[in-house]
């Protein structure tokens, strides 16, 4: 949805360790790959559940498959201009050299054409298929994305993707708007979930791959910090993650079910990331890695289902 690439592993979102080498890829192929598929499906985790939680229930199922469609098309052509920009530090770093602009499956222009494209249709089916609000914050998340965190932050300061995952947490904004026509503190506090969510993800991952980030010189937080200094800033991310995450339920009247399971969540988070501040290494931050993409997923998840449950 915007886009939660928003960096992972480059941008916010990446639940992958890194891109293998294309198999004789079709050129369709290779523009799927530009839109980063597996980033964007987490941001549709986070729309849906939103959607229910705006509507008491579950809204039409077209409203859905457009404001889906409308999401994934606005974030896949946000990941792939960011594809365009970095096409350079993705020749050096090992996890990204096998991307379509620099195996020069896909050209620079076309690319652009593409990206072009896809931000159009997905701005006009929202405004079509929902309304005004939804499209602009879609495709205005995009932009964010694209300016502010990769041309900007990304390689100037450590602190790109505190302010570049902003851009991440933007779906579920697009989700209730979707379905409401407005923006209210609910959803205003998920956004805040997924922005406080997204450094300990990435900064787990960017352990990692430190040594890629360093080879590009783009200094991300493990690459010009301690393991420590590092350890306890995502410690206090997770910390308020999970703090966030009980408080969004209880503003949005989920239900003390769902305050268990948000509690339960973010306590589980809070003691991955102390594993990790125990010992700052490569394996542990994979586990929180993973563990972070397990705690979103069934945060909306549980989200959804208590307001499906609730009013069938």
């Amino acid at each position: 949805g915007a886009p939660a690439d928003v960096g992972l592993a480059e941008q916010p979102g990446e639940s992958v360790d890194h891109e293998p080498a294309p198999r004789q890829r079709s050129r369709a192929a290779a523009y799927l790959a530009l839109t980063k598929p597996r980033i964007i499906e987490l941001l549709l985790i986070t729309t849906v559940p939103t959607m229910l939680a705006a509507d008491r229930g579950v809204p039409s199922l077209a409203l859905i498959a457009a404001t889906v469609a409308g999401g994934t098309l606005a974030a896949g052509g946000a990941n792939a201009a960011n594809m365009i920009y970095d096409r350079d530090i993705d020749a050096v770093m090992t996890r990204t050299r096998h991307r379509p602009l620099v195996t020069g499956e896909i050209r620079p222009a076309s690319a652009v054409a593409f990206v072009v494209a896809l931000e159009v249709i997905a701005f006009a089916a929202l405004w079509a298929a929902a309304n005004l609000l939804s499209a602009v914050l879609a495709v205005g998340a995009a932009a964010f994305y694209v300016f502010v965190y990769t041309m900007w932050l990304k390689r100037r300061s450590p602190s790109n993707i505190v302010i570049g995952g902003a851009a991440g947490a933007v779906p579920v904004l697009v989700g209730w708007a979707a379905v409401t026509g407005t923006v209210a503190p609910a959803p205003l506090l998920l956004f805040a979930l997924i922005f406080l969510w997204t450094p300990p993800h990435f900064w787990a991952l960017a352990v990692r791959y430190s040594r890629d980030y360093a080879r590009a010189e783009v200094p991300m937080l493990p690459t010009v910090a301690t393991p420590s200094a590092t350890a306890r800033r995502i410690v206090a991310y997770a910390v308020a993650t999970a703090a966030v995450g009980v408080a969004a339920g209880v503003v949005a009247h989920l239900g003390w079910v769902f305050g268990a399971v948000a509690t339960v969540l973010g306590a589980a988070f809070v003691g991955y990331a102390l594993a990790f501040r125990r010992s700052p290494q490569g394996r542990r931050a994979l586990h929180l890695f993973h563990f972070s993409i397990t705690y979103l997923t069934l945060y909306f998840v549980a989200m959804a289902v208590v307001v499906v449950v609730a009013h069938p």
